[in-house]
């Protein structure tokens, strides 16, 4: 039996309107027997950098060949183009915005196209809903085989300038990238960038205006309630709540500032 093709669906579309039905429709018309896997359609809307970060933090445990759509897209119907990006092991389509720029910095080896060529688009395309009429086509026929260069031109995709971790005098400073369904603050602090920064010395990290000694190991390592900091399975510092909600109790939003410094609180 011939391997099913692969196709996951990551949008800031929501599920209480019917685009991301519109999307399977589309794909299922052309392939049938394609197996359709939901990333998220709960990426904040039009916040590219959460949508980039969610992708980028599953992408890769997908079996090779896998084909990722991911339409976040505030500009469409502008002049932005829209993207198909080949790696060793997987495809990408959608907006050329940033959406990919956590995809480009992690994989070395990548190619990559716009889409010029209406005929792997659908029919009649709407200058609202480039996600049902060009980039959900356009990933069938990169599963079905169609060659990364026949869809367009080679390019250079828009790689984000998204801030990054800096060390001063004063520590580690970082910022929330998103907040997961759980109310987890996910910063844009790495496990890599602790231990540059502090080895194995103790820490303290700070955030809105709360200061939390040191680093657990799980969620649990702490009491019910009580605010903690941890790695989690991005490999990226969390500020979270044993069984609570720290974005809703800590009034914490994406763009926050942390600070990791050494030492326990004075």
């Amino acid at each position: 039996m011939p391997q099913r093709t692969i196709i996951t669906l990551l949008t800031d579309f929501g599920l209480q309107d019917g685009y991301v039905a519109s999307l399977k429709g589309i794909i299922l018309g052309m392939d049938p027997q394609a197996a359709l896997v939901d990333i998220s359609h709960a990426v904040p809307p039009q916040d590219i950098r959460s949508g980039a970060f969610l992708l980028y933090t599953v992408y890769s445990h997908f079996p090779g060949g896998t084909v990722h759509v991911a339409v976040v897209d505030p500009g469409v119907g502008t002049d932005r183009r829209g993207l198909a990006i080949q790696t060793p092991s997987y495809c990408f389509v959608g907006p050329d915005n940033g959406l990919f720029s956590w995809i480009l910095k992690a994989e070395p080896l990548w190619r990559a196209v716009s889409l010029d060529h209406p005929r792997f688009w659908r029919p009649q395309v709407s200058p609202t809903f480039h996600g049902r009429d060009i980039f959900a086509p356009v990933a069938v026929h990169l599963a079905q085989g169609v060659p990364l260069e026949s869809l367009g031109a080679p390019c250079r995709p828009l790689q984000a300038a998204w801030t990054a971790p800096r060390e001063d005098g004063d520590g580690l400073h970082g910022e929330v990238l998103y907040v997961d369904h759980f109310g987890n603050c996910i910063t844009n602090i790495t496990s890599q960038d602790l231990e540059a920064a502090l080895g194995n010395a103790p820490c303290r990290v700070r955030i809105a205006g709360r200061t939390i000694d040191g680093i657990s190991r799980t969620y649990g390592q702490k009491e019910h309630g009580e605010i903690l900091a941890l790695v989690g399975s991005s490999h990226h510092l969390e500020i979270a709540v044993n069984r609570g909600h720290a974005s809703r109790l800590l009034g914490i939003q994406g763009g926050d500032a942390v600070l990791v410094t050494r030492g326990p609180r004075s």
